[in-house]
């Protein structure tokens, strides 16, 4: 009986510390939420020693949301943070980590810790000069396709952290790394319902890397130059009409008017022509319906991925019908590429719609900025 007493008497002092240990790292430090002015898929509350990362929309839909502690390893020896109560631990500094959107790419650059990356499912779509560097030099590896990584070249690569995005939750690939006890956090950056929105989780990446000062100065530049150009725009006395996307299959596929880059037309204040209607994903119309509005448009913007005006006759005959065809008054960011093939736009549009929206304001209003070379975006020849 005595011997059993001392075992339940050591017991309860061991639980008893690591609470008061817990207790302790807890109360010294406020529990403050960093603002965040457009993103609504994260929140950062910040307790001074470590850090609770709350993804809220991972994925269109999402009925899960998921919960990470940011803490360094000191701090991490004095706490006893349950992993069941959080979907992972994270610990800083971040050495090592694998991205799988092309989008993660351009924070890691800005925030000057593109070294740390060392693994990318589909390296020829990254367009940036820096990263492919490191791709030539063998820093950087390949691990397969998103949907289907390679996960035992990650698993050797070993990373402190996986950024990943899902689009329902459903990946093996994710879940046998999870298992193998690499964190995985999910960036849902590609769900925010606005340009600045989607800019912002810039900040995701600066709490990941202790950078929260140099991530708030950066989107605070991106934002005001978006500001600017945006009240530029506004002093505009004429809109021209604008026809996006293009046939596919005998289905025309275009922005519906609450996207993001309907918002972006608005912001630029042109008379897009589907900017009324609502709803998510694109607009998928028939021939006949885009013809009736759009044949006499002024300006046509993003051609699908049609990289020539031959090519988009190729695809369908019928987009020679329209006016700003026989005018060749289109403009297409598909042929501003990196060396390996990939679309710039696709990586650095989403940390930068101030350039997409300058760019946009050129094409539309070219007496706005008139020393301003378009960053993405150029004529299809």
């Amino acid at each position: 009986m005595k011997f059993n007493y001392y075992l339940l008497l050591i017991a309860l002092v061991f639980l008893n510390c690591k609470n008061e240990s817990k207790k302790q790292l807890q109360t010294l430090n406020k529990n403050q939420e960093i603002h965040l002015k457009y993103a609504k898929g994260f929140s950062i509350k910040d307790f001074g020693h470590y850090k609770i990362l709350h993804i809220t929309k991972p994925w269109p839909k999402a009925e899960k949301n998921y919960r990470y502690v940011i803490i360094s390893k000191e701090n991490a020896a004095k706490a006893s943070f349950l992993k069941n109560e959080y979907d992972g631990i994270i610990i800083q500094p971040v050495e090592k980590i694998v991205v799988t959107s092309t989008t993660h790419i351009p924070a890691l650059e800005l925030l000057g810790v593109e070294q740390t990356l060392i693994g990318f499912p589909g390296i020829d779509y990254i367009s940036s000069k820096k990263i492919r560097q490191y791709i030539d030099n063998g820093t950087i590896r390949e691990i397969g396709k998103n949907e289907g990584l390679n996960t035992e070249v990650l698993l050797d690569l070993n990373p402190n952290l996986v950024v990943a995005f899902g689009i329902d939750g459903n990946n093996r690939s994710i879940e046998t790394i999870k298992k193998s006890g690499i964190p995985v956090i999910f960036n849902g950056d590609w769900v925010e319902s606005s340009p600045l929105a989607k800019a912002e989780w810039i900040k995701f990446f600066g709490v990941l890397y202790s950078k929260e000062k140099a991530a708030d100065s950066i989107f605070n530049t991106i934002e005001k130059n978006y500001l600017e150009a945006k009240q530029l725009a506004q002093n505009v006395t004429s809109k021209p009409t604008i026809l996006s996307g293009a046939m596919h299959s005998d289905i025309w596929y275009l922005p519906n008017g609450t996207s993001t880059e309907a918002q972006l037309l608005k912001d630029a204040n042109v008379n897009y022509l589907w900017q009324n209607s609502k709803g998510t994903g694109s607009l998928k119309l028939n021939f006949e319906s885009v013809f009736v509005k759009a044949k006499k448009a002024d300006i046509w913007l993003s051609p699908s991925n049609y990289s020539s005006l031959q090519a988009l006759k190729n695809g369908n005959e019928n987009h020679v019908l329209f006016d700003a065809f026989k005018n060749k008054n289109i403009y297409t960011f598909t042929n501003t590429t990196g060396a390996s093939g990939g679309v710039l736009y696709y990586e650095l549009g989403m940390t930068r719609p101030d350039l997409v929206l300058k760019d946009l304001i050129k094409i539309c209003h070219p007496e706005l900025l008139k020393n301003y070379e378009p960053y993405f975006f150029k004529t299809l020849q």
